[in-house]
């Protein structure tokens, strides 16, 4: 199932740009220079910017940290394949302690590149980046919210967004999950949320999931599926149908492939990126919107919410 060539980026899916670019990455030297050169520039781009890049990975790191990770892993789990490779310039993917430290910082700088020509605080892109999300989902919230899941929470920036947003809507309390696939993500997201206000972080594999059915009226994922293959995100698109209730409601933000910002990526940039996504042709040249309806959801709407990302909404029908 593939969009129009109008809809993806020239670098995504089979053109020969594409293809090139595919081809450079394949090739062993060449990819570990692009791995290198993309984790420095990222660096060196958040510092410039006041992202506290190695302070903030210093400060979160601790013997008790890592001594944390085994009471939040779930020993059954087993990895699916794609989770496996190297990822966002780590050898190990998501699945190691360095990836998890640098979360904090590389989120913050991923909020300041949407508005790159304003001089705006960390803390200010960010959460104008969650506003706008927030923003675009609110008139389709469920009036009252016992449960919401966030799905790949990572270390729990979104979650932790989410849950405040929601909250401060209502005055019932809100139990608030947050899902990942990484106990090293979950460790460090355990370990920010000082205060307890997430009911639980839960090491799991959102395929299929122990939660039961309809357990949740909001189910979020943000900033996730650009880093799944098309038949991760099905499969998780049906396990979410089943673990929402009735009228609850599926919120997606992620990389909008009809942005003029990743429409017209440089070359450099787009070279980069791929060198640390594989699952990057998979996500742009996908058609979210109809799988969500083939698995049974109800697309409400798209909506372009920032120059580079989009939101997608659906709801549980049945």
């Amino acid at each position: 199932m593939t969009s129009t060539s109008v809809n993806k980026p020239a670098w995504a899916g089979d053109d020969w740009l594409a293809r090139l670019v595919n081809q450079l990455i394949a090739t062993p030297l060449l990819y570990r220079l692009m791995k290198q050169q993309a984790r420095r520039v990222l660096i060196k781009t958040a510092e410039k910017n006041g992202v506290r890049w190695r302070d903030r990975v210093a400060e979160l790191d601790s013997e008790e940290l890592r001594a944390s990770l085994a009471s939040i892993t779930n020993p059954n789990l087993t990895y699916p394949d794609y989770y496996q490779v190297p990822f966002h310039a780590y050898d190990a993917g998501n699945l190691c302690w360095l990836a998890a430290l640098e979360a904090e910082p590389a989120t913050q700088s991923m909020a300041l590149r949407v508005w790159k020509d304003e001089a705006l605080s960390p803390d200010i892109a960010q959460q104008r980046l969650r506003h706008s999300f927030f923003e675009a989902i609110a008139p389709h919230l469920p009036q009252t919210i016992e449960n919401a899941l966030d799905v790949g929470c990572s270390i729990g920036i979104s979650s932790e967004f989410l849950h405040r947003y929601l909250q401060n809507r209502q005055s019932q309390p809100l139990r608030t999950v947050g899902l990942d696939l990484s106990p090293h993500m979950l460790a460090v997201a355990q370990r920010r949320d000082q205060s307890q206000q997430i009911h639980q972080w839960v090491h799991g594999n959102a395929e299929a999931t122990d939660f039961r059915d309809h357990s949740f009226d909001v189910i979020t994922l943000q900033f996730v599926l650009h880093e799944l293959p098309r038949h991760a995100t099905t499969a998780i698109f049906r396990e979410m149908r089943r673990i929402l209730r009735p009228g609850g409601l599926l919120a997606i933000v992620d990389n909008n492939p009809k942005s003029a910002v990743i429409q017209n990526l440089p070359p450099a940039l787009f070279v980069l990126m791929k060198s640390t996504e594989p699952w990057s042709d998979d996500y742009y040249t996908f058609d979210v919107e109809e799988t969500l309806n083939q698995v049974g959801l109800n697309h409400i709407e798209t909506i372009p919410t920032d120059p580079r990302h989009r939101t997608i909404i659906a709801r549980q029908v049945d």
